[in-house]
């Protein structure tokens, strides 16, 4: 048998080598991400344990303007209760949540995906934060205001009737706060190529208060919300997200043949919170160090100290249950 020769043998044990670092690299991967799940885990069940126990305050809010509500107008009492669930555990603020940490649990770690992976589970972990959960409970409770004509308050937003005094945007009604957000409902395209916004069924109740609600005219003409404006790379999945630049794109080529100019729904913050957390402010900080990470999200949440037009004007809401107007 004759001898190999010197530099294959040289040439065999550096890809050997190289073969093994991989490797290594690979197994040390795996173990971040299973400790960052672990760490993301231990996270959503704290916040779960805060909501059942009461101590998440637009939780127990929320409940409490759901009871309100029924009292004043028993026709609502469906759709009182249903916006209410996102006081529990089972409503879709929390339950999504959940649902993308399962998501990635069932992924196979590649040195591809991993930074991806590490970025999805930092905007759980982040989602999971009580302060920051808080914060997007004020959607489902200023839609339950907005039903009551004015009897219960808005919270960390200005007042119903400062936004309509302030000319800006366009009112869709009671329920606009959750128009495109994907925990309620996702955009459809119809017959004529347009998009409109399809409520899930059991919320299509909020359909009669919002009327139909066309992409085109909500992306100009929306209004504040917090999670349009202030949670949208936290509380999306990748795969919510990489539908809503699918229509934001479609929308905005059929605006260019028509010789038209078309700004992104998100380009701006719209004004109009008030009294919102400092974590809501802080922009994502992502863990990915293995790898540029796929833009599964098209983050729309610039740090701002911006506040709305009347966050100081004295329209600025209570934040008991009380007469909002």
């Amino acid at each position: 048998m004759s001898m190999i020769k010197p530099w294959k043998l040289i040439s065999l044990l550096f890809i050997l080598q190289l073969l093994a670092g991989c490797e290594s690299k690979l197994e040390q991967t795996q173990k971040t991400i299973t400790q960052q799940v672990l760490t993301t885990e231990q996270s959503l069940e704290r916040l779960g344990t805060a909501i059942e126990t009461g101590s998440i305050r637009n939780a127990r809010l929320l409940s409490e303007y759901a009871h309100v509500l029924k009292q004043q107008k028993p026709e609502l009492t469906r759709i009182a209760d249903l916006i209410a669930e996102d006081a529990t555990r089972k409503g879709p603020l929390y339950e999504n949540l959940a649902m993308r940490l399962n998501d990635v649990r069932a992924e196979t770690v590649t040195l591809d995906n991993a930074g991806s992976l590490l970025d999805e589970l930092t905007r759980i972990n982040e989602a999971s934060k009580q302060s920051l959960f808080n914060d997007a409970l004020t959607d489902p409770i200023n839609v339950l205001a907005d039903m009551s004509d004015g009897q219960l308050a808005r919270v960390g937003a200005i007042s119903q009737y400062a936004e309509q005094s302030s000319g800006d945007g366009a009112d869709y009604g009671a329920g606009s706060q959750m128009v495109g957000n994907p925990n309620y409902g996702n955009w459809q395209s119809g017959s004529n190529g347009t998009s409109f916004w399809q409520w899930y069924g059991m919320y299509r109740m909020l359909g009669d208060l919002t009327g139909r609600v066309g992409y085109s005219s909500w992306s100009q003409n929306r209004r504040y919300s917090y999670y349009n404006d202030y949670g949208r790379s936290r509380y999306t999945s990748p795969k919510q997200s990489v539908k809503q630049a699918a229509v934001e794109t479609k929308t905005r080529k059929s605006f260019q043949r028509k010789g038209q100019s078309f700004s992104s729904p998100y380009a701006k913050t719209r004004s109009g919170s008030a009294g919102l957390s400092r974590s809501s402010y802080t922009p994502t900080k992502t863990a990915s160090s293995y790898s540029k990470p796929k833009k599964s999200f098209t983050s729309s949440n610039k740090a701002t100290s911006k506040t709305g037009s009347f966050r100081n004007s004295g329209s600025r809401t209570s934040r008991g249950v009380s007469r909002g107007k």
